[in-house]
């Protein structure tokens, strides 16, 4: 009889099923491993809703949503994916909170977490989303501040992922203001492998500090980030062309100067031509038509917009189930 020792049976690594995190402010908090998970859950369902096949794990379960600012596409995913989740969100606008007649964040955090199971917030002040995590005892979710937009972003990750199949490797242009959906772009670049070229006009480009808290993860995971002023340059090459706004809410006054800053970022047939042939447009929305983009552009069959918008529903289903479940 053989005295060999059966070898120890090889453990499998379990996959991760829920988030390291138990809010969502920045993606540059989450892990690769968080984005992976709700990029695969967001595709799962998305998969699921298409087949007709309802998810109800949030049966019952309350969302806040306060909204200091106006939305479409925000409000009515996330009251939508409530809805498909079998919860429902309380919209309040932030007018008719008395957190418009001085009560503060902190009181409302305390109140807001002895009724509802999650909380979103779109505002302008990044400073309020953190504090609303930080007093908060359930799931606090950033529906857009002045300094990230990482709901929108992680929907532009499963768009791109959708259409080519990976992430990794891709090569995705952004042309316009360093703004928001800019900064959250370079980290979610970071996190997934990305070749991101940011093109910028002078005092409109990305501030240093986001592009050097970016550096370590994207060296990690093999991605890049070229800045440059000229958007031939950036677009060159691109699988993905993505454009944003020149003026933002609560920029109105500044609209001139920032028109005439970037007239020359426009994405248009000829900036078109300079990406691969099989490239694709995206924004964010809502789109000024004649400025940061042309109607040629926005509504000719490269563009992918309309689908990156519906996967706003999708992703943020993924996000509302995996923190609040």
């Amino acid at each position: 009889m053989s005295s060999r020792k059966k070898p120890a049976p090889v453990k499998k690594k379990k996959s991760q099923q829920r988030l390291s995190v138990g809010s969502l402010l920045t993606i540059a908090q989450l892990s690769k491993d968080d984005v992976e998970l709700i990029l695969k859950t967001a595709a799962e369902l998305k998969a699921a809703f298409t087949r007709g096949q309802a998810d109800r794990s949030l049966q019952g379960r309350v969302l806040a949503g306060i909204f200091e600012k106006s939305s479409t596409r925000t409000r009515v995913s996330f009251e939508t994916a409530m809805f498909q989740l079998g919860g429902v969100m309380l919209y309040l606008a932030g007018r008719d909170l008395q957190l418009g007649r001085g009560e503060t964040i902190a009181d409302t955090a305390r109140v807001l977490s002895r009724y509802v199971g999650g909380i979103i917030i779109r505002t302008d002040a990044h400073r309020k989303v953190v504090e609303m995590a930080r007093e908060a005892s359930v799931p606090v979710i950033n529906a857009l501040t002045d300094y990230a937009h990482p709901c929108q972003v992680l929907a532009d990750l499963l768009t791109m992922q959708e259409r080519f199949g990976k992430l990794k490797g891709l090569r995705v242009a952004y042309v316009g203001d360093g703004n928001n959906v800019a900064r959250s772009l370079i980290y979610g670049a970071a996190k997934t492998g990305i070749e991101l070229a940011l093109a910028s006009p002078l005092g409109y480009e990305m501030d240093k500090d986001t592009v050097e808290l970016s550096e370590s993860v994207r060296v990690q995971n093999k991605g890049a980030l070229y800045l440059t002023m000229d958007p031939q340059r950036a677009v060159a090459h691109a699988d993905v062309v993505y454009t944003d706004v020149w003026v933002s809410m609560g920029q109105e006054k500044d609209q001139a100067q920032r028109v005439r800053a970037l007239k020359k970022y426009q994405v248009n047939d000829k900036l078109m031509s300079y990406a691969a042939p099989h490239a694709v447009f995206m924004h964010c929305l809502p789109a000024h038509r004649g400025q940061e983009v042309t109607d040629e552009v926005i509504d000719g069959k490269q563009s992918i917009v309309f689908t990156q918008a519906e996967n706003r529903l999708h992703t943020q289903k993924a996000i509302l189930k995996l923190l609040m479940k």
